[in-house]
C-alpha cells in the first residue's frame, strides 16, 4: 500500500499562492488576447459567430474536462494513491487515458460533421442570418478539436495536481493566450477572413498545451500506456461519479451557454458584450476561486480517504475564509469600475463607445453574483471529495431551472444585462444550497472567528467603495481619454484601493496568521 503525505495547511496557502501567481500571468495575457480580439474583430456579426464557435468547445471543456471529469477523477486517483500500489495507480491512469481519448475522438468527429446543426442548437438566433450561420459552422469545424487536446491536457493536469505539482498545470493556459495573440495580431491581419485565422489559433493552442505537460509527466514516471478500459473498477467509479457531476459542478457553464442562446436573438453585438464582460468577471474567479479549489480538492479527498474528518472540515473552512478575502473586494471593484475597466482594456480599433457602455452594464450585473460563483468553486469540492454526486446534482438542477426562469423574466426588459443578472441570481441560490448541505452534515462549522472575519471584510470593502466613489466624482471621462491616460487612472485606483483595503482589514482585526491556520 502506498503512503501519501497530507499537505499541511501552510503548504496549502503556498500552493494556492503559486497557482494564483501562474494563473495571474495567464489571465493578464488573456486580457491582452481579448483586447486584441475586440480591436481586430469588433462587435460585428462575424465576431459574434467566432465567439459562438469559440464558446462551444470551451463549454464542453469546462463541463467535462475541468468540471465533471476532474471532480470525479481526482478523488478516485487520490484514493488509489492512499490505498493501492503505485503500479495500480499507473494502471488506472492508463485505463482512464485510453477511455477518455476514445470518447473524445468520437465526440469531436460527430460535432465536426454536424457543425451546422450544432450552431443552430447553441445560437438559434443565427437561423435568420444564413451567412452568419455559415461562418459560425466553418469556424466550429476548426475550433472543436480543441476539446480533444485540452481535455487530455486537463487529465494530465489532474494527475500532476494529485501528486503535488500545481505550477505546471496552472501555467499551461499561457500557451493558449500566446497562440491566440500570434494568430490575432499577425495572421488575422493578413488573412482574407480574420475570424478563420483566429480559429486556427484555437486549434494549435490546444495541441501545444498538451505537448507541454507530457515531459513533466514523464519526469515523474506517471505516463502509462493508454488502453480502452471501461471495465476497469476505477474507470467505472469515475463514470459513475461523472454522470451526476455534469450538472452539479458545471451548472454555471450551462447557465452561461443559455445566455448565449438567448443573446443570439437580441441585437447584434449582444454576444460580444456578454463575452467581454464575462472575461473580466472570470478574472478573479480563475485567479483565486479555481486556484483554491484546485489545491484543496486533493487534500479533501485524501482526508476523506484516510477518514480524517477534522482535517477535512478545517481544510474546507480555510478555503472559504481565504476566498472571501478576495471575493468581496473583487465584487465591489468590478461593480464600481465596470466602465473604466472595459474602456481601458478593450476600447480601441473596431470597438465603439456604445459597445463599452453595453459591456459595462452586463459586467455590473455579473459582479453582483461574483462572490456566489467563487463560493461554488470551493463548496462543490466538499461534496466531490466525499464522492457525493447526488446532492450537487439536485442543487444544480434547481439552480439551472431557476436561471431559465430568471432569464425569461429579465431578458425582455433588460436585454443582455438581464441575462447576466439572471446568472448572478441563480449562482446565489446554488451557493446557498451547497453551503446549507455542508453545514447540515457538519462539514461546515460556524464559530466566532467567522463573525469577526466577515465584519472586518465588510468594513474594509466599505472603505474601498468609498475610495472608488470619491475618485469617480472627480469627473473623469473614460471614453475621452487616451490609452495611457486610462491606464494611469486605473493604476491609481487599483494601487490605492488595494492598499486601503489591506490596511482596513488589519485595522478592523484581520491578521495574516488567521489565513495560515485552520479554525480551532
Amino acid at each position: 500500500m502506498s503512503q501519501t503525505t497530507v499537505i499541511p495547511k501552510k503548504s496549502l496557502l503556498r500552493s494556492s499562492a503559486l497557482v494564483s501567481l501562474c494563473t495571474l500571468l495567464s489571465r493578464i495575457l488573456g486580457l491582452v488576447r481579448d483586447a486584441a480580439f475586440a480591436s481586430v474583430l469588433g462587435a460585428s456579426g462575424s465576431a459574434d459567430a467566432f465567439y459562438v464557435a469559440f464558446k462551444i468547445p470551451n463549454f464542453f471543456r469546462r463541463l467535462f474536462a475541468e468540471g465533471a471529469f476532474a471532480q470525479a477523477f481526482v478523488p478516485v486517483l487520490s484514493d488509489y494513491r492512499v490505498n493501492h500500489t503505485k503500479e495500480e495507480v499507473r494502471e488506472l491512469i492508463g485505463a482512464v487515458t485510453g477511455s477518455l481519448a476514445c470518447v473524445l475522438l468520437a465526440i469531436t468527429a460527430v460535432f465536426m460533421v454536424a457543425a451546422p446543426w450544432v450552431v443552430y442548437v447553441f445560437a438559434p438566433g443565427f437561423i435568420d442570418n444564413p451567412a452568419q450561420s455559415a461562418i459560425a459552422s466553418d469556424l466550429l469545424t476548426i475550433t472543436f478539436p480543441y476539446l480533444l487536446f485540452i481535455s487530455l491536457t486537463a487529465l494530465a493536469g489532474s494527475i500532476l495536481n494529485s501528486h503535488g505539482e500545481y505550477g505546471v498545470p496552472a501555467i499551461t493556459p499561457i500557451f493558449l493566450n500566446v497562440s491566440l495573440l500570434v494568430a490575432t495580431l499577425y495572421f488575422a491581419k493578413e488573412a482574407a477572413v480574420a475570424e478563420t485565422a483566429v480559429a486556427w489559433g484555437v486549434f494549435f493552442a490546444g495541441l501545444i498545451q498538451l505537448l507541454f505537460q507530457i515531459p513533466f509527466l514523464a519526469k515523474m514516471k506517471l505516463i502509462a500506456r493508454p488502453r480502452i478500459g471501461f471495465s476497469h473498477p476505477g474507470v467505472k467509479r469515475i463514470l459513475l461519479l461523472m454522470g451526476p457531476a455534469l450538472f452539479g459542478v458545471s451548472v454555471g457553464q450551462i447557465n452561461l451557454l443559455l445566455d448565449t442562446v438567448l443573446a443570439s436573438f437580441l441585437e447584434t453585438g449582444s454576444i460580444t458584450w456578454l463575452y467581454l464582460s464575462d472575461r473580466l468577471y472570470e478574472l478573479p474567479l480563475g485567479l483565486f476561486a479555481i486556484a483554491i479549489s484546485t489545491v484543496i480538492l486533493p487534500s479533501l479527498s485524501r482526508s476523506f480517504a484516510a477518514e480524517n474528518s477534522g482535517k477535512f472540515v478545517n481544510t474546507l473552512d480555510w478555503g472559504l475564509r481565504v476566498l472571501l478575502v478576495i471575493a468581496l473586494p473583487s465584487s465591489v471593484a468590478l461593480f464600481f469600475l465596470a466602465e473604466p475597466l472595459i474602456a481601458t482594456i478593450f476600447y480601441r480599433g473596431e470597438l465603439t463607445a456604445n459597445d463599452v457602455q453595453m459591456a459595462a452594464l452586463s459586467l455590473q450585473a455579473y459582479s453582483v453574483g461574483l462572490v456566489f460563483m467563487m463560493l461554488i468553486k470551493v463548496l462543490a469540492p466538499g461534496y466531490y471529495a466525499r464522492q457525493d454526486t447526488k446532492t450537487p446534482v439536485r442543487i444544480g438542477i434547481i439552480a439551472m431551472i431557476s436561471n431559465m426562469v430568471f432569464n425569461l423574466i429579465l431578458v425582455w426588459p433588460f436585454g443582455h444585462v438581464g441575462l447576466a443578472l439572471a446568472t448572478s441570481l441563480s449562482a446565489g441560490l446554488n451557493a446557498f444550497l451547497l453551503w446549507r448541505g455542508l453545514a447540515k452534515d457538519a462539514y461546515f462549522v460556524w464559530h466566532r472567528r467567522w463573525l469577526k472575519h466577515i465584519v472586518a471584510l465588510v468594513m474594509a470593502c466599505g472603505v474601498l467603495a468609498g475610495w472608488i466613489y470619491f475618485y469617480q466624482r472627480q469627473g473623469v471621462d473614460w471614453l475621452q481619454l487616451h490609452d495611457m491616460q486610462r491606464v494611469g487612472h486605473v493604476a491609481v485606483l487599483v494601487v490605492v484601493g488595494v492598499a486601503l483595503y489591506g490596511c482596513s482589514c488589519i485595522l478592523f482585526g484581520l491578521r495574516v496568521k488567521d489565513l495560515k491556520v485552520a479554525a480551532g
